[in-house]
């Protein structure tokens, strides 16, 4: 793998692991964010929280890509169907940049997904 492509993955990697920590330092006000009819809302946070860790553990050290890139995209896309996408009917204003930046990062999850090999180590 080239150094471009190695600083890309890390890069976007990055930030969550800063989104993870994040989940567990703010969890009571994050609690709010999650849609009424999930219930347990701390709970979604912390699993959020775990999820977004791992998914940056996973991708910078090229282990199970495949399966961190696919969760990642996976609670991105509910993050933008029952989040960002019932907020674009009350304020377009607000609710686009965030329904934007999710569906990117989502589709970015996929594409580094599905560019990593069962064995992790070798990318199309």
């Amino acid at each position: 793998m080239n150094a471009l492509s190695t600083t890309g993955r890390i890069l976007f990697a990055l930030p969550f692991g800063v989104f993870g920590i994040n989940h567990f330092l703010n969890a009571t006000v994050l609690a709010g964010y999650v849609p009424a009819f999930f219930p347990g809302d701390a709970i979604w946070v912390y699993l959020t929280g775990i999820i977004f860790l791992a998914a940056c553990i996973c991708i910078i050290a090229e282990r199970k890509v495949r399966l961190a890139g696919m969760l990642l995209g996976i609670i991105l896309l509910v993050f933008v169907l029952t989040i960002h996408l019932p907020g674009l009917f009350n304020s377009v204003q607000t609710s686009l940049t965030p329904f934007l930046k999710d569906l990117a990062l989502a589709g970015a999850a996929f594409y580094v997904a599905g560019h990593y090999h069962d064995n992790d180590m070798e990318v199309e």
